[in-house]
């Protein structure tokens, strides 16, 4: 199976609550999955990073042969690429478990930057994890 994933995730005051959405699709954009979620206590890029992990885990579990990750955050997107170090502690330890899953599920991932305009569902997904408060 191939799937395009999109994902958001966002804190309010940074660091503060924070949540995240994802929109799970196949090659044709028929959905398959929407999930969100919150994480209690996070900055804007550890919501980013972790929607990533936690939907890489996710993906996993479908058995999903080919992923394209697509995101709002060119910053997160950048350094998964390995086109930017990261210098953060907390986010160089989420890339860490990233890259761990990755290798130990062997097939193919793409890192793809896209304008907010365009990941509208998951940006709606985590907005209704924080209308719900959803734990």
């Amino acid at each position: 199976m191939n799937l395009k994933v999109y994902t958001d995730g966002w804190a309010r005051w940074n660091p503060g609550s924070a949540w995240i959405g994802v929109y799970i699709t196949d090659r044709e954009n028929i959905p398959v999955e929407k999930r969100y979620k919150s994480l209690w206590v996070k900055t804007n890029n550890q919501a980013e990073y972790l929607g990533a992990l936690h939907w890489i885990e996710r993906w996993i579990e479908l058995w999903a042969k080919e992923i394209e990750l697509y995101m709002d955050s060119q910053l997160v997107i950048n350094q998964l690429s390995w086109i930017f170090k990261v210098k953060n502690k907390e986010l160089a330890e989420i890339k860490f478990e990233i890259q761990k899953a990755i290798q130990a599920w062997w097939w193919k991932i793409s890192f793809i930057h896209i304008p907010r305009e365009k990941n509208k569902e998951a940006d709606r997904l985590s907005n209704i994890a924080m209308d719900n408060n959803n734990l």
